[in-house]
């Protein structure tokens, strides 16, 4: 449970779950969202089901953190959907942009950035998402061991500490190369909180694998790495993520 909790609140509250909205135009409700990250090297196609029209709408967009004037792109009608394409960025790249929507008589709006980033493979994700979780359900384990009778933590902090680096401290890079051409963002490179918890929460468990090896009493050091572990986890994901500026066409 404690797993499960932190991983969706760490995907509801991330800055790349996507903003919804519900509008009500010509007498109807349209459920309009807006992705906040694309992956891959296409344009990023904003789409509005709709089934009316009467109802158009148009995409103004612009380098996020620029001075560039925003760019206006008609949405078009086809099989009961209004699109429009936002231009692929660089990876890291980010683009500022809001949708507008009328009937004649009412007009909708909503914005949001969206991030660009590199096509990670599959298998490469999908072994570090797993890897993650599995090492915070672990994390989680190991911090209740303190509250046994008598307990036992040398097993499960070992596992705990090799899941965790394994997921983040190599299947982490890998995901960030392949999607920002970046191996590592974090400290003492940059400010990426993704890969700086990453960072404290390995060397949490380093901490408690070696006092689970070294001292007679090491609980205190499994429960607050478990603690630390959790804190970490429920930090949004990519907050502050890698972002390009635009300036230089390098990441920071």
């Amino acid at each position: 449970m404690i797993t499960l909790g932190s991983a969706v609140y760490q995907r509801m509250t991330g800055p790349s779950y996507p903003k919804q909205y519900v509008t009500l135009l010509d007498g109807k409700a349209i459920e309009v969202v807006l992705e906040r990250t694309h992956g891959g090297e296409s344009d990023h196609p904003v789409t509005v089901r709709s089934n009316n029209a009467n109802i158009t709408g148009k995409v103004e967009w612009k380098r996020y953190n620029t001075n560039d004037a925003p760019a206006s792109i008609p949405m078009v009608m086809k099989e009961g959907i209004l699109s429009a394409a936002l231009p692929q960025q660089p990876p890291a790249g980010k683009l500022q942009y809001t949708v507008f929507l009328t009937d004649g008589k009412q007009t909708f709006s909503a914005s949001t950035v969206i991030r660009f980033r590199g096509d990670v493979p599959a298998p490469v994700l999908i072994l570090h998402i797993a890897a993650m979780f599995i090492g915070m359900l672990l994390s989680a384990r190991a911090g209740l061991e303190f509250f046994a009778k008598e307990p036992s933590f040398k097993t499960i902090t070992y596992a705990t500490f090799i899941v965790l680096t394994i997921g983040g401290m190599i299947l982490g890079p890998l995901v960030l190369k392949y999607a920002f051409n970046e191996w590592w963002t974090g400290f003492p490179f940059g400010t990426d909180i993704t890969d700086n918890k990453t960072l404290i929460a390995f060397l949490a468990w380093l901490g408690a694998s070696i006092a689970v090896q070294k001292s007679t009493n090491p609980k205190r050091w499994v429960l607050g790495a478990a603690i630390i572990t959790l804190i970490v986890f429920l930090i949004p994901h990519s907050l502050w993520g890698t972002e390009l500026d635009y300036n230089t066409m390098k990441p920071n």
